[in-house]
C-alpha cells in the first residue's frame, strides 16, 4: 500500500462524508459514536463471481482501509457460498458456476483483496470465507435456524427483487435467497467476531439492511450498516467500463497500460469526485489539484495524479513508471527500446493494434493500414509535410520499407502521424 493519512476515530466518519462515500446508513449518529469510540470489527463481503475484482470494487476496499486506517478491524469475507449463486441483477438471472470455478476464484479474490487490508499492524485484518459456516448447514437447519426470521413483505419489497420480479424473466428462488444467506453472514460474524458494521455498495442497500434486521431479531442487538454510493461518470453512466470491457484489477485481464489510460482518461467534471473517492492524498493535497483542473484543465495534473496513484496502489510504482515511459516514448518523448514487450503490446492495443502478414509494406502503405491515413494520396501527402514518424523516425521517402531489424521485440512498428495520432503495426511471426 502507498503512503496514506491515518485518520483518527473521531474523524473517520467525517472523512468519509466528505469525500461523498456515504450514501445511507441505518444510524449515522450512532455510528458515529460507534466509530468515535473502542474499536469496532466491521466487514465487506466480495463475492466471486469472476475470476478477479474490478474498479468498482475499489470503493469498499479503500474504504475498509479508511476505517481500518482510524483504529477498527476489517473482516475481508470472500463468499465462497455465496459466489455459488450471486445477488439478483437487475440484468437478469446469473450463471451458476461449477464449485471448482468459484474455489479457483476464491483464491484469487483473496489473494486481491489481502493486497489493500493491513494484516498486520495493531487492527489486523482477517480473510473469512462464508463457506465455512454455509457450507456444513442443513436445508432445514437453514430453513428453521434463519429462515423463519424473514418477512416474505419486506423480502418482495426489495428494490432489486420488485424490479426481476415484474420482468419477463421473473426471479428465481435461487437469487431470491441471496438476501437471507447474506443477512445469515452478518448474523455469524457478530457471532464469531463481535462484528457490528457492514459496509457495501448502495445497490446492496436491502441485503445489507436484511443482516441488521436478522442480529436485531435473534440477538437483541442493534448494529450498522453504511452504504457508499454508485460511482457513475459526469454524464450518469456506468463508472469502470470501457469500450473493451470491464476494468479488472487482475494485470492480465486488464493491462497495467490500458488501468492506467482509464485513469488518465478521467473527464474534469469528474476527476476530482474520484479523487475524493479513490486517493489517499490528504485534503490540501485533493484541494490543490481541484484548483489545478479549475485554472489549467489542459495540464490534466489531476487526471495524471489519479492514474499514478492508483496504478502504483493496484499495479506497483515499477509498472506505473513503464507505463509512464511507454505513454511518453509512444508520442517521441522516449526511447522505444527500452519499453518491454508487454507493455509495449499493451500500448499499442489502445491505440489500435493492426496485424498484418507477408512482407513489411512501404511507409504509405502501413499509415493506410493502421488507420492514419484513409488513402495512399493522403498518406503520401503527410509523408511529403514531414508528419510520418516510424519508431519515432522521421519518414521523407514515400517508398520507404522498414527493415526486419526496425521490429521492435521482433513484432511491433510505432506508426505516428503529427504529433499526436499513434497506431501500432504487429507484424506475424514468420512474415
Amino acid at each position: 500500500m502507498p503512503d496514506q493519512n491515518v485518520s483518527t476515530p473521531a474523524s473517520v466518519l467525517d472523512d468519509l462524508r466528505w469525500r461523498g462515500l456515504i450514501a445511507q446508513s441505518t444510524d449515522e449518529r450512532e455510528l458515529a459514536v460507534a466509530l468515535a469510540g473502542e474499536p469496532i470489527t466491521f466487514y465487506a463481503g466480495f463475492d466471486p463471481t469472476a475470476p478477479s475484482l474490478h474498479i468498482g470494487n475499489l470503493v469498499q476496499l479503500l474504504t475498509m482501509r479508511r476505517i481500518q486506517n482510524a483504529g477498527h478491524f476489517p473482516l475481508g469475507l470472500v463468499g465462497g457460498a455465496t459466489g455459488m449463486i450471486g445477488d439478483p441483477r437487475m440484468s437478469g438471472e446469473r450463471v451458476l458456476n461449477d464449485a471448482d470455478t468459484v474455489a479457483g476464484w476464491v483464491k484469487r479474490i483473496q489473494t486481491q483483496v489481502e493486497k489493500y487490508l493491513d494484516f498486520d499492524g495493531p487492527h489486523a485484518a482477517r480473510i473469512v470465507n462464508n463457506l465455512d459456516w454455509t457450507g456444513p448447514m442443513s436445508a432445514i437447519d437453514f430453513l428453521r435456524d434463519v429462515g423463519k426470521h424473514f418477512r416474505m413483505g419486506r423480502m418482495l419489497a426489495k428494490d432489486t427483487v420488485a424490479n426481476r420480479l415484474n420482468s419477463d424473466e421473473g426471479l428465481s428462488f435461487t437469487e431470491f435467497s441471496y438476501q437471507i444467506l447474506q443477512g445469515m453472514d452478518f448474523l455469524e460474524l457478530y457471532r464469531r467476531y463481535g462484528c457490528v458494521l457492514q459496509t457495501g455498495g448502495s445497490d446492496q442497500w436491502g441485503n445489507l439492511t436484511s443482516g441488521t434486521e436478522l442480529i436485531r431479531k435473534v440477538e437483541g442487538r442493534a448494529v450498522h450498516a453504511m452504504a457508499t454510493p454508485l460511482i457513475t461518470k459526469a454524464d450518469g453512466t456506468k463508472f469502470g467500463k470501457t469500450e473493451s470491457g470491464t476494468v479488472w484489477l487482475d494485470g492480465e485481464l486488464t493491462s497495467p497500460y490500458a488501468f492506467y489510460q482509464f485513469w488518465f482518461n478521467t473527464e474534469d467534471a469528474s476527476v476530482d469526485s474520484h479523487l475524493k473517492v479513490f486517493s489517499f492524498r490528504s485534503r490540501e493535497e485533493l484541494e490543490a489539484l481541484a484548483e489545478a483542473t479549475a485554472t489549467r484543465p489542459h495540464a490534466r495534473e489531476a487526471q495524471r495524479a489519479l492514474a499514478s496513484e492508483m496504478t502504483t496502489l493496484v499495479h506497483g510504482e515499477a509498472a506505473t513508471n513503464s507505463v509512464i515511459a511507454a505513454s511518453g516514448a509512444l508520442f517521441g518523448r522516449g526511447d522505444l527500446s527500452e519499453i518491454d514487450s508487454s507493455t509495449l503490446g499493451a500500448a499499442l492495443t489502445e491505440a489500435g493494434l493492426t496485424e498484418i502478414t507477408g512482407p513489411l509494406p512501404t511507409v504509405v502503405e502501413l499509415l493506410r493500414e493502421s488507420g492514419l491515413a484513409a488513402s495512399g494520396s493522403e498518406a503520401r501527402r503527410t509523408i511529403a509535410e514531414g508528419g510520418a514518424n516510424i519508431n519515432n523516425q522521421r519518414i521523407t521517402d514515400p517508398d520507404h520499407v522498414p527493415s526486419p531489424g526496425d521490429l521492435l521485440h521482433g513484432r511491433y512498428l510505432v506508426v505516428r502521424r503529427g504529433k499526436k495520432a499513434v497506431a501500432g503495426i504487429s507484424v506475424a511471426a514468420g512474415s
